[in-house]
């Protein structure tokens, strides 16, 4: 079993991708994060208004998904690592993961530079070897809404190195997150609507 964990309409409207029997994982021992994950998805719309005026800091991609996560419990955390040799403390620092809660890692990545995949996908296989993580999920985007950013004059603003599938998925099939298990989710053309 994998993917077909999924509800039809998920796996209709996403690309999704599985390493090492995360969606099992999810749905037999973190039950509870597993629905939270599929209820934002089934609940996201990709909204025209959130292409055509961009916002701050923050995409209203991530701000949604993160916002509908908050409010069911997870958190935006960073973990404090450390490495001791011979009494020597030595900090490790990780980096923050968008939301988490329960053992499972979840990172957006709407339209950052493409190395942050690779950033992602290091913090998930050490926050996973040190078995602080059990599943990491990454949401970004398909490469097909090129075509929709092209059409909408943001084609520019969404460029080849940019966040996308076909940047993540090489990642990881080189085994970018080690033994960590993985599940992705590309937005694409489906999930589109015309809220102006």
């Amino acid at each position: 079993m994998g993917i077909e964990l999924l509800p039809e309409f998920i796996r209709e409207r996403y690309e999704v991708r599985e390493w090492k029997h995360a969606c099992a994982i999810l749905k037999e021992d973190f039950s509870d994060e597993w629905s939270d994950i599929l209820s934002v998805l089934t609940d996201f719309k990709l909204n025209k208004s959130w292409i055509t005026n961009p916002g701050g800091r923050k995409s209203k991609v991530s701000e949604f998904i993160d916002n509908y996560l908050y409010e069911r419990g997870w958190t935006e955390k960073e973990f404090k690592t450390q490495v001791v040799v011979d009494q020597n403390k030595m900090d490790t620092p990780t980096h923050k993961v968008d939301c988490f809660r329960n053992r499972v890692a979840l990172e957006i990545e709407w339209n950052n530079k493409d190395p942050f995949y690779d950033r992602d996908l290091n913090n998930f296989r050490l926050l996973f070897d040190l078995r602080v993580i059990s599943v990491g999920v990454i949401i970004t985007r398909c490469d097909d809404l090129q075509d929709i950013f092209n059409e909408l004059g943001r084609g520019t603003s969404y460029g080849a190195s940019t966040t996308h599938m076909s940047k993540l998925l090489p990642r990881i099939e080189g085994g970018g997150g080690g033994g960590c298990p993985l599940l992705v989710f590309g937005i694409t053309k489906l999930l589109y609507a015309d809220d102006e």
